[in-house]
């Protein structure tokens, strides 16, 4: 098999994409934004649909949205108040998908000197999710609520454009699905319309090679795994 130089490039920009949790302060240029979604929104979607609806987050607009939400995640009887509307992970754990999520876990908390009876440690890591781990770009996704699981599949392949796009011009991100805890905060924020779901956050700029959590480099299931060739 012969590889052509377009694709070890596209391979790069898939196999170098990682979920980066310390971002440096440099400035992302809108146009650089405004590219990486125009590229994104090629994702395939049934009947071309595209059912995605993206909120660009940067400066004081950032700043203000992480602080309520970090005020709610940081108060016990507030955060109670908070649910997710809509289920991401299984209700039930069973292996081999609790094996990972365990080991991921702990592989990060290792790295950042956190012990299982650090509580805190643990609490104040989780909520720099809500900071966009300190990223110069935040970006809230929604979705209809008319469209169902078909869109959702297709609103996979968006995101996943968006990450792999940001690759290509030397950009990391971070998907976040913490964010959905707290929808009604955001939806209040971005005054989003009753019609709109918030699907996730993300986090997007550029790296910080300095900090510990970069170094975290997630296993994966070799394909003998989870394909079988049937001739």
């Amino acid at each position: 098999m012969i590889e052509s130089s377009e694709q070890k490039i596209v391979d790069v920009a898939i196999t170098s994409r990682r979920s980066i949790r310390a971002f440096l302060p440099t400035p992302v240029a809108r146009e650089d934004i405004e590219a990486i979604l125009g590229v994104a929104s090629r994702a395939p979607s049934g009947t071309n649909t595209q059912p995605w609806k993206v909120y660009v987050l940067t400066g004081s607009a950032k700043e203000r949205l992480s602080a309520q939400v970090l005020r709610a995640h940081n108060d016990p009887a507030l955060a109670k108040e908070h649910t997710e509307e809509y289920a991401y992970y299984p209700r039930e754990w069973v292996s081999p998908y609790i094996d990972r999520r365990r080991k991921v876990g702990w592989d990060l908390y290792a790295l950042l000197g956190l012990t299982r009876d650090n509580k805190e440690g643990m609490h104040a890591q989780h909520g720099r999710n809500y900071k966009f781990f300190d990223a110069p770009v935040g970006m809230i996704f929604t979705i209809d609520r008319v469209m169902e699981q078909g869109s959702w599949l297709d609103y996979g392949m968006f995101l996943q454009n968006i990450m792999v796009a940001a690759r290509g011009r030397g950009l990391d991100t971070c998907p976040q699905a913490a964010f959905t805890q707290f929808h009604r905060i955001i939806g209040d924020f971005l005054q989003l319309p009753p019609s709109e779901r918030v699907v996730c956050g993300m986090s997007l700029g550029f790296a910080d090679p300095g900090k510990i959590e970069n170094t975290l480099l997630t296993e994966r299931a070799p394909v003998s795994e989870f394909a079988k060739f049937i001739d």
